[in-house]
């Protein structure tokens, strides 16, 4: 989940993603026809968590680039906020939101189960890897965004062979008052990670942690700017933002956990009641295209296409043990640790 996008790679490759030269007649002619029905609608609206604030803009950028004519409005929040933001839409029968991606697959099981998200078949998705197809039978929202939650750290604080090498090592004395955390109540990949916890260590991992005086943002985002800022030294964070913010020249470093990295699938889905559902649907072309996947890898995120891989210094994910939790697992549990959060930390 992370940083800038540049202009060269928007510029590349980007006149129409080439997806319309290469598919068979009748399907090139109806993605054409796609194009200018959004052409004609002329914008959309995305409620996303996927990244920070700069990348969901540059990624709207790069979408326009593409399809000129059609402007993405971006409203960048935290996954619970941009979730209770579109229900009070709903309750107030305001169709604002096109396209709505959350870090919380449970969301759109939610909306989907009450018939508020639309049916689509996106020819871009027949192309993603094995492990993000068929995330959703019903067709109704799909893999758009791939992040891991693993052990941060600041290199000025801490040497390599000092810093924690799996989850309970955060639970040392001596990481008192310097670890940074997120708050699942706010951000899916916090929530997901705290259940991955759950369920590997039990409600007793948290009560540990607690003793340890995390300081606890709302995004996961938060923990890098507190590591930057050397408020804190280490972090369950996010791969992505923290890899770009080392690349800018800031003194962090990720570990792979030998418990597991915790791996958030994060899905988009267009509204049923979209305002502008042609130019959703493209969009949701746009986010699961080769393109898309090359400017989440330069933004430092995860590929869910095949021929698109990790820059250096990020893992395959044959190289690293992964925990992944079922989308049924995260709908039941993240509201279940939400609630225990609460009632140990107080927040």
């Amino acid at each position: 989940m992370s940083g800038k996008i540049s202009r060269r790679s928007v510029a590349t490759g980007l006149g129409a993603l080439g997806l319309a030269q290469m598919l068979p007649r009748p399907a090139r002619a109806e993605f054409e026809a796609l194009v200018e029905a959004a052409r004609k609608e002329g914008t959309l609206t995305w409620y996303t968590a996927h990244t920070d604030g700069e990348t969901a803009e540059a990624t709207g950028r790069a979408f326009t680039a593409a399809y000129p004519g059609v402007k993405v409005s971006v409203i960048r929040t935290t996954a619970q906020v941009a979730y209770e933001r579109l229900l009070q839409d709903i309750k107030n029968n305001v169709a604002q939101c096109d396209v709505f991606s959350s870090t919380d697959p449970g969301h759109d099981e939610a909306l989907k189960k009450r018939g508020l998200l639309a049916k689509i078949t996106p020819q871009n998705a027949a192309g993603l890897s094995a492990p993000f197809q068929g995330v959703d039978p019903d067709g109704t929202y799909y893999p758009t965004s791939a992040g891991l939650v693993l052990i941060t750290y600041n290199t000025k604080k801490v040497k390599a062979e000092d810093a924690p090498k799996n989850w309970p090592d955060l639970l040392d004395p001596k990481w008192r008052r310097q670890i940074s955390v997120g708050h699942p109540a706010f951000s899916g990949y916090v929530g997901t990670w705290v259940l991955a916890m759950r369920n590997l260590y039990g409600w007793q991992y948290f009560e540990k942690l607690e003793k340890n005086q995390p300081q606890i943002g709302r995004s996961v985002n938060d923990t890098v700017t507190m590591l930057n800022s050397g408020e804190r030294s280490v972090a369950a964070g996010p791969s992505g933002t923290t890899l770009m913010s080392a690349d800018k020249g800031n003194p962090l470093a990720l570990i792979y956990p030998t418990d597991g990295a915790v791996l958030l699938v994060s899905p988009s889905a267009v509204m049923a009641n979209a305002p502008h559902p042609n130019a959703a649907r493209l969009f949701m072309e746009f986010l699961l295209s080769d393109d898309h996947a090359r400017l989440s890898v330069e933004s430092r995120n995860e590929s869910l296409r095949p021929g698109v891989l990790p820059k250096a210094g990020a893992k395959p994910f044959s190289e690293a043990k992964i925990i992944r939790l079922s989308t049924a697992e995260i709908q039941k549990g993240i509201p279940e640790v939400i609630e225990q959060w609460r009632d140990t930390f107080g927040s």
